[in-house]
């Protein structure tokens, strides 16, 4: 069996090819990568991002669907930023909750396809996940467990495309475009790219949290 390539630091090779490759097509895309392309990363966020980064580099620790590899960290931290603002209570107005905005049901398959593993983890037992209520998505450590757990999934889905990723995370896996191998084509979505994408390579770049 061929092995593929799936690993979040691929993104930003993926992302740099969307910024010099736009066709008219994805002109949308494109502008919402250019709109914040320039966007810092407050002191208050890192703070408050700080107080979740000993969850953050213990769950995305972990290679959930191919030995050896594992979502960066940063991408993670860029994630939930772009999200919640590192808000753990926070809901959105689709009913997402938490740090990763998660909704119950996408959670609850995830939790269950977790209880089910073999893997033991610190901080969230089998018994919570197999059991996911509301509430539990406002608890830092199983919203960040779930959020590592399905980038994960979507990265070894989508090639570790960047923009399919997250179309995947907000509009969903089974979303049309993505098996045509586009993201999908709602300004939501490519605002969250443009988001997510800005935030990731800031972390990168002055490795704020190494």
């Amino acid at each position: 069996m061929k092995q593929r390539r799936h690993h979040i630091p691929h993104l930003l090779l993926t992302i740099v090819f969307i910024l010099a490759s736009c066709t008219h097509a994805h002109s949308s895309l494109y502008g919402a990568l250019r709109k914040y392309k320039n966007k810092q990363v407050s002191q208050q966020a890192i703070e408050k991002l700080a107080q979740y980064d000993h969850l953050i580099r213990y769950f995305s620790g972990f290679s959930y669907f191919l030995p050896k590899h594992k979502v960066s960290p940063d991408f993670i931290r860029a994630l939930i930023l772009a999200e919640s603002g590192a808000d753990h209570l926070a809901v959105s107005n689709k009913n997402a909750l938490g740090l990763g905005q998660i909704l119950l049901t996408t959670g609850m398959e995830a939790a269950k396809e977790l209880a089910q593993s073999e893997t033991q983890f610190r901080y969230v037992s089998k018994e919570n996940l197999d059991n996911l209520a509301p509430m539990d998505l406002f608890d830092p450590a199983i919203n960040i467990l779930l959020t590592c757990y399905l980038i994960a999934k979507y990265n070894y889905k989508f090639d570790g495309k960047l923009d399919l990723v997250v179309s995947a995370w907000n509009a969903g896996e089974n979303t049309e475009s993505l098996s045509e191998g586009r993201h999908a084509p709602y300004q939501e979505t490519e605002n969250l790219i443009g988001k997510i994408n800005a935030y990731y390579l800031y972390f990168r770049k002055y490795g704020i949290f190494h």
